[in-house]
């Protein structure tokens, strides 16, 4: 694992755009913290991002884990352009000739998706951390580090997303097309979603699909948060079930191990 993860790494030091998306990534996480500190002033008005109790614990746990997966799409630019790079350079069938099984070549692209989920869930849990020490009003213990199951949910996710951005980069070759593929599933899934929800509400069919859907999926792990806060409950009767169960994390796994073995099967059928 750690001589693949080598190999990865190596390559990443030559690019220059992986680089660049990596460091804005990762700027973008920090400046939440920055956000976060401002105090808006308005004529009248007078308020502080964290005075909203967005910083609690442990309510931050969701809330950061919700808006940081936001930022995943410049990661899997990362990932598509190192596939894409691999062929356009030839270096995928230099590594081959060098004595890299296929296996091989696709266990290290998948060991370095964990290390990019993992390098993010670390990220965030330090960052959520900080600002929670920070602003929230509640500093025992147990309400510190209760509910953080939304940072496995987090990395889940993460791995699914990138495990997908993989598949379609070994599929497409191209990183420009990739990406394009991945917009045109996620208008796909949002219209099949349109159409279950149309067909529930006549009483017509049971949601049953959309919860399989790969990006719904994922999605499902770290629902939206803004309903838990204070100002939207008062405003607006919603009712919403954040909990993350054990038939969601099963589904993303599926998914998964699906993309990863069908990434394989793709480069060991192809004339490389």
């Amino acid at each position: 694992m750690l001589r693949l993860l080598q190999i990865e790494f190596h390559k990443m030091r030559f690019s220059r755009a992986t680089k660049v998306l990596l460091i804005i990534y990762f700027s973008l996480f920090f400046s939440i913290i920055l956000f976060a500190s401002i105090r808006f002033k308005f004529g009248n008005i007078d308020f502080q991002l964290a005075d909203q109790g967005i910083f609690n614990f442990p309510y931050i746990w969701h809330f950061n884990t919700y808006f940081a997966a936001i930022l995943k799409i410049f990661l899997a630019l990362v990932i598509v352009s190192m596939i894409s790079v691999e062929y356009s350079n030839r270096t995928l069938k230099q590594n081959l000739i060098d004595g890299l099984s296929k296996k091989e070549f696709v266990l290290s692209k998948f060991y370095m998706i964990l290390a990019f989920s993992v390098a993010s869930t670390l990220l965030i849990f330090l960052v959520s951390l900080g600002l929670g020490l920070i602003f929230s009003d509640f500093n025992e213990v147990g309400i510190i580090f209760s509910r953080m199951e939304y940072l496995g949910g987090y990395f889940l996710k993460l791995m699914g997303f990138f495990s997908f951005c993989f598949f379609l980069g070994v599929l497409i070759k191209r990183s420009a097309f990739a990406i394009g593929a991945l917009f045109v599933w996620w208008i796909v899934e949002s219209i099949i979603k349109g159409i279950m929800m149309v067909q529930v509400q006549k009483n017509e069919i049971t949601d049953w699909l959309t919860p399989f859907l790969p990006l719904e999926s994922m999605g499902n792990l770290v629902k939206e948060p803004l309903t838990k806060l204070g100002i939207v409950k008062s405003s607006f009767n919603v009712v919403k079930d954040s909990n993350i169960y054990w038939y969601q994390i099963l589904i993303v796994l599926v998914w998964t191990a699906v993309f990863i073995w069908g990434s394989y099967v793709l480069i060991k059928k192809r004339d490389l």
